[in-house]
């Protein structure tokens, strides 16, 4: 089954996905926190969601997207395996596209890819509630061109951008290419 959702969603918006990476970066440790301008909630533009196989269950008040899951909204697309959708009680349905969501799950591979910022991990959660994204997996990747940040976990204040990027033990590695810096005159 090939389910497409093409409405526009409320002010919690079914996905706020990675708007831009613009990283900020310190010395590499065990925990890396910088600055992640750009990433912001977007409510004004339509979402368009595919995947194999859709499952609403409105009493238990989520949806779930299975197979090859795509979600484009504006200049961002994500791509997961499955991703879960829990919407708060009340009116409206994920169906109907008047869904206040709650919290949003994606699993099997996921994929953030925004402008020239990509991010990859083997699950994420975005809570709509308190406005953040948290990207895990044995390797979550940060890139934009060639600067690369890895680690384990990457925690997201998506209204402030303030991001964390952790080792989970272990240390965060970072690659920056030089030619990537602003050049003044």
């Amino acid at each position: 089954m090939f389910a497409t959702l093409s409405a526009p969603v409320r002010a919690t918006s079914l996905l706020v996905l990675v708007a831009g990476f613009a990283f900020a970066v310190g010395p590499a440790g065990a925990q890396q926190t910088s600055q992640m301008t750009g990433m912001q909630l977007s409510n004004d533009q339509p979402i368009q969601i595919q995947s194999d196989k859709l499952e609403i269950r409105d009493q238990e008040r989520k949806a779930e997207f299975t197979g090859n899951v795509k979600v484009v909204q504006g200049t961002t697309t994500m791509q997961a395996g499955r991703m879960v959708v829990y919407y708060k009680s009340g009116e409206g349905s994920v169906a109907s596209g008047n869904a206040d969501i709650e919290k949003i799950d994606v699993f099997d591979k996921v994929y953030l890819k925004s402008d020239k910022q990509e991010a990859t991990g083997d699950t994420g959660t975005f809570n709509m509630v308190n406005e953040t994204m948290q990207l895990k997996g044995k390797k979550v990747v940060l890139s934009e061109g060639e600067n690369v940040f890895v680690g384990c976990q990457l925690n997201v204040a998506m209204r402030t951008g303030e991001t964390t990027l952790d080792a989970c033990g272990g240390r965060v590695m970072i690659q920056l290419d030089p030619k990537s810096r602003k050049q003044t005159n």
